[in-house]
């Protein structure tokens, strides 16, 4: 099964190579990679044509203005030639070489539209830090108004699901992500499949990721379900901060 992987990067050239470094070492050999680059004014790019040899054939990429980072995703999932796409941003890689074999093996056994996994939330200069564990569990029908999703970074999709049910939706700059996965699973009923591993390390420090990003974020969550006609739950949004504040505080214990 071919998988195609789409990286957004602007000045990404501190954190790039770890991400192409991820990709190559995956066991599953079968996948492309997409860089969209938002003309970087960095060593993003020479970084980029510097590990081009390396994939033999299997990069692709594209360095030109774009109007933010889910308008660079929408780029590269249109470019996608692959079987599913997945998004991997240029500070967050694969939690070992047998993720993307995972992924395949997940679709290929269940047939299901998109799978996703654990994530782990870790520092940004010391990767084995673990800061946060998002486990979503398998999806049930109606979780998404009970505060459950995905974790964003895990989740993969069967290509002609994009081509059939639309991309990401640009006029929201945080939660869009959330918009998707909540059209696509719960309003559109995609079949779904859960991982139980953990499939990408995301460095912490990204807006979604601040304080002031999640209060941004929830109130987009709240337009995401306006947009697609669905009465907002009262109890979703304090069901999605609790579980990630309990998570926090059992790590910093060492409860596990």
């Amino acid at each position: 099964m071919k998988i195609s992987i789409v990286t957004a990067t602007f000045n990404s050239a501190k954190t790039l190579r770890d991400n192409i470094k991820s990709v190559l070492s995956q066991t599953h050999q079968d996948f492309e990679h997409i860089i969209v680059d938002g003309l970087s004014s960095d060593e993003t790019m020479q970084i980029v044509k510097e590990c081009e040899p390396m994939y033999n054939g299997r990069l692709r990429y594209v360095s030109e203005k774009d109007t933010g980072i889910y308008n660079a995703m929408n780029k590269g999932i249109k470019m996608a030639t692959g079987d599913a796409v997945g998004l991997l941003n240029s500070d967050d890689v694969f939690g070992d070489s047998m993720a993307l074999k995972a992924i395949s093996d997940a679709f290929e056994e269940s047939n299901a539209d998109c799978v996703f996994g654990k994530l782990y939330i870790v520092d940004q200069i010391d990767t084995s830090k673990v800061l946060r564990i998002s486990n979503s569990g398998p999806y049930k029908d109606g979780a998404f108004f009970r505060g459950w999703h995905p974790a964003h970074p895990t989740f993969y999709v069967k290509t002609n699901c994009y081509r059939n049910l639309g991309y990401y939706n640009e006029e929201l700059k945080i939660a869009a992500d959330f918009e998707l996965m909540l059209r696509f699973i719960e309003k559109e009923k995609i079949s779904t499949k859960f991982i139980d591993k953990v499939l990408t390390l995301q460095r912490a420090g990204g807006v979604s990721t601040k304080f002031s990003g999640h209060i941004k974020s929830n109130l987009e969550i709240i337009r995401a379900f306006k947009m697609n006609g669905m009465s907002i739950p009262l109890t979703c949004l304090p069901r999605k901060v609790i579980p990630k504040v309990l998570n926090v505080l059992k790590l910093k214990l060492g409860i596990k």
